[in-house]
């Protein structure tokens, strides 16, 4: 009702309940949205209080969110823990459960869509660097509804729209999760990099709903708690049943002399959040900074409001393993009902790091409770809280990813398998040189260019100096540790990693268990190679190797094989394909003698997890012949070259799904096509003959496959996924806070 007044009529001021400035002068109210109003009764979707117990029992509200509030994502995976852990406390105590209040949230906003036909909602985040994106992952993830960033929306012909593989797809509402301010850069704040051009225009048609409206911001102003019961009476007829903390306006005169006569004993915050102000108490202030606090307070009297600092009650916490007495704060949550509203039977409690601390937050490495709110006997599911098969199904039609997620996915494929082989190939060198039986220098030049051409890392050992190959550690270590060098070890896994958190809402948890696993190891390379390479190094390798190995196989296992999972596992295809290649070409088509060419094999068959395979086979060809056609051709190895153009091959088959209005093979099928076909025609015995001290006819291949292989991936990368230049800021239209 606030809300609907500030953009609507302003009653409130005109009745003098509230004082101009309370309104205007507080940078969450946003002028562009007057009038803006949502279908149906309420305006504001989602609600957070932050209160506190006192010492008689009462609960005492400290403030408001209603910008896009946090926390609602992270009391559910605290109840999902609680129920796991203690699975027969929580049946006994017959806890509320909170998955209604998250289907009346789902319900609401399918309803607030202007459109009609099947409503498309999807969840604006930040992304992945912003500290709520695991809120907004998960809270995506459990309604069922795409995540998104501002690169995957745009505004066309007055309507926004996804960018989706299957192209263009209308959206009708956006449940956002960023600032409203920073959601549209041409009507609102012009530096922001995080919104949608031109988004307020739509919403100002009509032609999408924003959850919670842009605007809202404006009812987490601290002055509204000094006017609360006046306002209550005007709009309700009665006062707020539950109390609010004591705030004094510095606006007002009375309040500002109260101020600066007793700011020792007050707690002093801006009234705008945004502003980059702290809240400061001014027991804890100098007389220095009282005097500087003081005199920003004089200048802008209107931007500042002082409340009295309220004792937390303590409850019992789990601290260093053992029960002590902790403060704490109840964060409540509701969503706007048909007629009214529903609050979460639970919520966030977040305690202090120490008795009687005062700042509690989760940035201040505050930890949290799941909250329960207990029934005398089992609660029953009603139907309202069951799923409409028929809507599930219509929701399964509107279920699209985002360009840019499946290409992540598609990178992450790729940066995986090319972390997996740079560090078999490591292994297999150290195995190598290290080795009981020593190898000819011929042998270790030849396998160190090999590791630079499969890492990439450039110029490394290629024309490599008698010095540098007879102390090649130091090389070896930045190709493994060194973070800044493309290539590397540790810059291509955090590429990956990059890559999975911007697609995290698609993994499962087990998958990004093991991708926190690989983080983890990752972050202890460091102390494994501490001493060097002089004891065992591929043994500090394996723990990597075998995660990146735990993710493939969960990659293969449990990712439904949906348009994500094709795209992750074409990445890896395409990559693998490649570096088969660079493996072969470095090591099996320059000819050396006959100790070191059955070396350079060896070396290839147990980088590529053949070796066994070879050994067992070895009676009825030849070894670089029978080398050959395990790497090259062989169908029934998941790990030849043949094996990932079918795969290939087959992934742009499944993704068809079988459009028979086709007459001619597509782009990408003529490569892939032409690929197979050389590889079926080429003879092994051809590719294996020596001329001229090299194998001509097995570089020419490869060289053709290579070129088909690079055609093949832009091909994918121009028809999928997205080719954007971020806006360019030419004009400020936001001029303060």
């Amino acid at each position: 009702m606030i809300l609907k007044d500030f953009y609507g009529p302003r009653n409130l001021i005109k009745q003098c309940v509230l004082p101009p400035e309370a309104l205007f002068g507080h940078g969450g109210f946003l002028r562009a949205c007057q009038g803006i109003q949502l279908p149906g009764e309420q305006e504001l979707i989602l609600h957070s209080v932050d209160m506190i117990r006192q010492k008689d029992g009462s609960m005492c509200i400290l403030s408001d969110r209603t910008q896009a509030p946090s926390g609602s994502g992270y009391a559910l995976e605290n109840r999902t823990v609680m129920s796991r852990v203690f699975p027969s406390l929580f049946r006994d105590s017959h806890v509320h459960r909170l998955a209604g209040f998250f289907q009346r949230l789902r319900q609401k906003l399918v309803s607030l869509s202007p459109s009609d036909g099947l409503a498309r909602v999807v969840v604006l985040t930040p992304g992945a660097k912003s500290e709520t994106y695991f809120e907004d992952s998960y809270i995506a993830n459990y309604l069922g509804f795409p995540l998104v960033q501002n690169g995957d929306l745009v505004v066309r012909n007055g309507f926004v729209w996804m960018k989706s593989l299957e192209g263009l797809g209308r959206v009708d509402v956006i449940f956002r999760r960023i600032d409203d301010v920073y959601c549209d850069p041409v009507e609102l704040r012009s530096d922001s990099y995080g919104g949608i051009p031109g988004l307020l225009d739509v919403v100002r048609a009509g032609r999408v709903a924003i959850a919670n409206p842009l605007g809202s911001g404006v009812l987490e102003n601290p002055v509204l708690l000094k006017y609360l019961p006046a306002i209550s009476k005007a709009l309700l007829g009665r006062e707020p049943r539950l109390a609010s903390v004591k705030t004094y306006w510095c606006g007002d005169e009375a309040d500002l002399r109260f101020v600066c006569a007793n700011i020792k004993n007050l707690i002093v915050k801006p009234i705008y959040r945004a502003s980059g102000q702290q809240s400061v108490w001014g027991g804890d202030l100098s007389a220095t900074d009282l005097t500087a606090l003081l005199a920003r307070i004089q200048k802008r009297p209107q931007q500042f409001v002082a409340q009295l600092r309220l004792d937390k009650s303590h409850i019992p916490t789990l601290s260093n393993g053992a029960i002590a007495p902790r403060p704490a704060i109840l964060r409540t949550f509701s969503v706007a009902a048909d007629s009214s509203y529903m609050v979460m039977p639970g919520g966030l409690t977040r305690v202090g790091l120490g008795v009687g601390e005062q700042i509690i937050s989760m940035q201040a490495g505050c930890p949290s409770k799941d909250t329960w709110v207990t029934a005398t006997e089992p609660e029953r599911v009603g139907n309202e809280h069951m799923t409409d098969p028929h809507q599930a199904e219509a929701d399964a039609l509107l279920v699209s990813l985002p360009s840019r997620v499946v290409e992540n996915l598609f990178w992450m494929g790729r940066y995986a398998e090319r972390a997996e082989a740079s560090l078999r190939i490591l292994r297999t060198a150290f195995m190598l040189i290290n080795g009981e039986q020593p190898i000819s220098k011929e042998s270790k030049q030849v396998l160190l260019h090999t590791v630079t051409e499969v890492t990439g890392t450039h110029p490394g050992f290629i024309r490599a100096t008698e010095e540098l190959l007879d102390n090649p550690e130091v090389e070896l270590l930045r190709i493994i540790k060194d973070g800044n060098r493309a290539g590397s070890i540790k810059a291509t896994l955090n590429s990956m990693l990059y890559c999975a958190d911007e697609s995290k809402e698609l993994l499962s948890s087990d998958t990004i268990r093991v991708i926190n696993d690989v983080r983890d190891e990752l972050d202890n390379l460091e102390s494994s190679l501490a001493s060097g390479l002089s004891s065992a190094p591929e043994e500090a390798l394996d723990p990597l190797v075998i995660r990146l190995i735990a993710l493939s196989g969960l990659m293969q296992e449990s990712m439904v094989r949906g348009v994500g999972w094709h795209f992750m596992d074409m990445g890896r295809r395409v990559e693998r394909a490649m570096l088969i290649m660079k493996t072969v070409s470095t090591l099996i088509t320059p000819v050396v003698e006959k100790p070191d060419d059955e070396t350079l094999l060896h070396a290839m068959l147990r980088s590529m997890e053949v070796l066994i395979t070879y050994r067992r086979r070895h009676r009825s060809l030849a070894g670089v012949e029978l080398g050959l056609e395990l790497v090259m051709l062989d169908v029934t190895n998941p790990r030849s070259l043949i094996f990932q153009f079918e795969q290939l091959q087959s992934h742009f088959q499944a993704l068809r799904r079988g459009d028979s209005n086709l007459r001619e093979l597509e782009e990408q099928d003529r490569v892939l096509l032409e690929a197979i076909t050389s590889l079926k025609l080429s003879r092994i015995a051809k590719l294996a003959d020596v001329e001229e001290g090299r194998r001509a006819h097995l570089a020419l291949l490869l060289t053709q496959l290579n070129k088909l292989l690079s055609e093949f991936s832009n091909i994918v990368s121009d028809k999928y996924f997205e080719h954007r230049i971020d806006p360019q800021q030419l004009v400020t239209t936001f001029w303060g806070e």
